[in-house]
């Protein structure tokens, strides 16, 4: 049975990856920003965002540590693979090896830059400080 906190969890990352489906299913998405900002930049940040949402939805369900970062880095890099194969099916869009590398990249630091912050949060302050 789902709980409010699972729910909490993991509805943000399951909106943000509708969204990024979305997103890929248009022939051109936002071109104002497209145009403007390199190709790769967008996705290590989309999936920067990505890998901290699956990262925080992993560490909720009760994981801890490397653990934690290693399975969101997997899903979400997974997704991003899937999300290069859907736009080999849309019009005017392309599959790309390397935007996939970009997705994982970002995904690395997204989970990264999570686990870290709940790491500094949950230290406990050095004697003397």
């Amino acid at each position: 049975m789902l709980t409010v906190r699972r729910v909490q969890c993991w509805l943000p990352p399951l909106l943000y990856m509708a969204l990024i489906f979305y997103l890929s299913a248009q022939s051109n998405p936002l071109p104002e920003l497209t145009t403007r900002i390199w190709d790769k930049g967008l996705h290590t940040v989309e999936y920067g965002v990505l890998g901290l949402l699956v990262c925080r939805a992993v560490l909720g369900e009760g994981l801890t540590g490397m653990k934690a970062v290693l399975i969101a880095i997997v899903v979400a890099s997974a997704y991003g693979a899937s999300d290069e194969w859907h736009q080999a099916y849309v019009p005017l869009r392309s599959s790309d090896v390397r935007d996939w590398l970009a997705d994982t990249t970002g995904s690395i630091l997204g989970a990264g830059a999570w686990s870290l912050r709940r790491w500094l949060v949950q230290k406990p302050a050095e004697p003397g400080r």
